[in-house]
């Protein structure tokens, strides 16, 4: 036998004796091997109502547009809808108006849809608010790029003292946009102008007395686009100062030499 083999076989041989000699000693010692086995608890869940597509402002929900999704017991907030305590939900809401844009998977809220009798823009109306429309152009709607949920200033110009002098007033200020002529949501395909004549205001009872004034004092109005940053930020600014008379209702104001007096007695006498 070659010595390369018998090397090989002395080592083996060296090898088991040393293997069965540690199997004794564990034995000897009564040594047990324990196997940890990590186990990782499942949280329990709940069902809630989510979107099962991408639903735009005045889609109305059906049985294809909703339904129950396994949602983390601890994340459930309230607001959300539970089979829990809504068991008929997607029945019941059946026909509802999407006041605000719902994404696919979201949970659906009812701050987000209205009631399914409800009107189109009426329903995307909150409580207390008015829907006022004014004319606009593409030079007075920022060349066409405002579109419905933006938000805008109102401002007027008018005539001042002097014939030759103009003057700019911001009346209304970071209102939202309802609707630009009978469209109330970006288009289908993505455009992201809107060339029309008319827009629909969100506005409070004051800002609409407000705006009812402008658009009789005003050589024209225009609207200018705000930033989306802005939409936290109050909307209550309004020109009161253009109203006048007792529970801040609106009087006819006369307008004689280009100034504006707040009734005929005040008006300058015609030489």
């Amino acid at each position: 036998m070659k010595p390369a083999r018998l090397i090989i076989l002395a080592v083996a041989v060296v090898a088991a004796g040393l293997a069965g000699l540690l199997a004794m000693q564990m034995a000897g010692s009564g040594g047990v091997v324990t196997q940890v086995r990590s186990v990782v608890e499942k949280e329990p869940t709940v069902n809630i109502l989510v979107s099962s597509a991408n639903l735009s402002v005045g889609a109305r929900l059906d049985d294809q547009s909703v339904h129950w999704m396994a949602w983390p017991q601890g994340g459930v907030v309230p607001g959300l809808i539970t089979e829990a305590d809504k068991p008929d939900a997607v029945k019941d809401l059946q026909g509802a108006v999407v006041r605000l844009p719902i994404f696919e998977g979201e949970p659906i809220r009812p701050e987000k849809i209205a009631d399914s009798s409800s009107r189109i823009l009426s329903s995307l109306l909150p409580a207390g608010k008015r829907a006022v429309a004014t004319e606009i152009s593409v030079a007075t709607g920022a060349g066409g790029f405002i579109l419905p949920n933006d938000r805008v200033d109102v401002i007027m110009v008018r005539k001042g003292a002097e014939a030759d002098k103009l003057i700019t007033e911001t009346v209304l200020s970071n209102v939202r946009v309802l609707a630009i002529d009978q469209q109330i949501q970006e288009k289908d395909d993505g455009s992201k102008s809107v060339v029309g004549t008319t827009a629909t205001l969100e506005l409070t009872p004051d800002q609409t007395k407000v705006l009812a004034v402008a658009q009789q004092m005003a050589d024209r109005l225009s609207l200018a686009l705000r930033s989306v940053a802005d939409a936290q930020e109050q909307d209550t600014s309004a020109a009161d100062y253009l109203l006048s008379g007792d529970n801040g209702s609106a009087i006819i104001q006369v307008i004689k030499s280009g100034a504006i007096v707040t009734d005929a007695s005040a008006a300058p006498k015609a030489e």
